[in-house]
């Protein structure tokens, strides 16, 4: 009996040390001139702040905090007061932090990763920029000219953060902490009624779409995402004007390309189906956008008989490959780019550029930026 209990308490043990053992993260260094001051490890979380661990910090200000390991890139906070320092985290990497309490916001030294040190570059430029409106509210200027010089500043901090952050590497987590920077309380970027700053969210959404589709922060950013390209367009359809010597007997002029695997495929075998037509180029600012509003009509509406035949015009093949793999429709690519015979066919003047088939192979309309595609979808299904 004994011995059973000796086995039971050494199974107990065994079964604790390896819940202690999961995968963590670690952060550790020193806060200065804090002592008796607590400090605090936070997860900024989608629906707020989330405690996580502190201590007492003593006079050399050493500290160390391990957390779980997040199941896609996070992001965490140490604070003490109203102070905080900004991180993330991806993996089980050790985020080494140095920092004095007199100018903790904005002094800290962060090691670990490349994007704790770009989260860091962001950080110092929102603050430039909140100092600049700060002192352009106390200048006493006339509140038309106040107005024109607060939205030159906002417009050059935007053209820095989506040249140097956001586009140059969306599926980077210092590209979506960019996303959601504040001056006096208001989002930098306009994810719901600004065309352009749509795009952004559309760029780094589709990234973190592809890598880590279950994510909440992917799942939130696509909807975001896609409730703001539905506000910055309005409907309109217009008729498509094929002249008739170019329309042959299918009704539709076929276009028989390979696949990311080398598979063929011919336009004209879609017979039966809703055909999208989307000629586009990948490697294109505003794809990403349109992507991600097709995946959600492709979602909604393939059942129901709707199939997309996206030709790619990238002149960067393997772009291309890596950008289709992800794709759910038909993607294929016509190897002359810009100088594909399919875009003289169509009438293409411009990418990207999108039709309608109907199920009897007939061309039916010419999609631009303000056409209602839910509803012209559904009127051919």
């Amino acid at each position: 009996m004994k011995r059973n209990a000796y086995i039971a308490a050494a199974l107990l043990l065994a079964g604790l040390s390896a819940c202690n053992n999961e995968p963590a993260f670690t952060v550790k260094g020193e806060i200065t001139d804090a002592a008796d001051k607590m400090l605090y490890l936070e997860r900024t979380s989608l629906s707020g702040i989330v405690p996580l661990d502190s201590t007492e910090l003593d006079e050399d200000g050493s500290f160390s905090f391990s957390a779980a390991r997040p199941d896609a890139p996070d992001f965490y906070r140490l604070r003490v007061e109203n102070q905080v320092i900004n991180f993330s985290v991806d993996s089980t990497e050790t985020v080494q932090v140095n920092a004095g309490l007199k100018n903790l916001a904005t002094g800290y030294q962060i090691e670990g990763s490349e994007n704790n040190t770009k989260i860091k570059e962001l950080v110092l430029l929102q603050a430039e920029l909140q100092e600049k409106i700060n002192r352009l509210a106390q200048s006493g200027l006339p509140i038309g000219i106040a107005q024109d010089s607060l939205q030159r500043m906002v417009d050059a901090y935007k053209d820095t953060v989506k040249r140097n952050y956001i586009f140059v590497s969306p599926n980077k987590p210092y590209a979506y902490f960019a996303l959601f920077q504040e001056v006096n309380g208001y989002l930098i970027f306009d994810p719901l009624t600004n065309r352009e700053d749509v795009k952004c969210f559309a760029a780094v959404a589709t990234s973190m779409n592809n890598m880590y589709p279950h994510a909440d922060r992917s799942r939130n950013l696509y909807n975001m995402v896609i409730k703001g390209m539905k506000n910055t367009r309005a409907p309109q359809v217009k008729p498509l004007e094929v002249p008739a010597e170019k329309i042959e007997e299918t009704s539709i002029i076929d276009i028989p390309l390979r696949d990311e695997n080398g598979t063929l495929h011919h336009l004209t075998d879609l017979k039966g189906k809703v055909v999208l037509i989307d000629f586009t180029v990948y490697g294109a600012a505003e794809s990403g956008a349109r992507n991600l509003l097709l995946r959600e009509l492709y979602n909604k509406y393939k059942g129901q008989g709707l199939e997309v035949y996206q030709i790619s015009l990238d002149s960067d093949e393997h772009f291309w490959r890596t950008s289709a793999d992800n794709l759910p429709w038909i993607c294929v690519r016509d190897p002359q780019g810009p100088y594909s015979t399919f875009l003289r066919l169509y009438g293409v003047s411009q990418l990207p550029t999108s039709f309608l088939v109907n199920r009897e192979n007939e061309l039916s309309l010419r999609v631009d930026a303000n056409t209602d595609l839910d509803a012209a979808i559904k009127n051919l299904l």
